[in-house]
């Protein structure tokens, strides 16, 4: 996950932890859960493949 390993997510996660504080650092992680459940949905609609609504032609024999 981007080369980073254990130590350092806990490092990062110290450091968040100082910088926001006990009480704000679970909103901060759950703002950003919802901005990557987000991102996800939207990426997945990209990708999906659009149906159209395409009859197929009638035989004139």
């Amino acid at each position: 996950m981007f080369g980073l390993g254990l130590p350092e997510l806990f490092l990062i996660l110290i450091i968040a932890l100082l910088f926001f504080g006990a009480g704000r650092l679970p909103e901060f992680a759950r703002a950003l859960g919802q901005s990557v459940r987000g991102f996800k949905e939207e990426t997945a609609k990209r990708d999906a493949p659009k149906e159209k609504n395409i009859t197929p032609p009638k035989d004139e024999a």
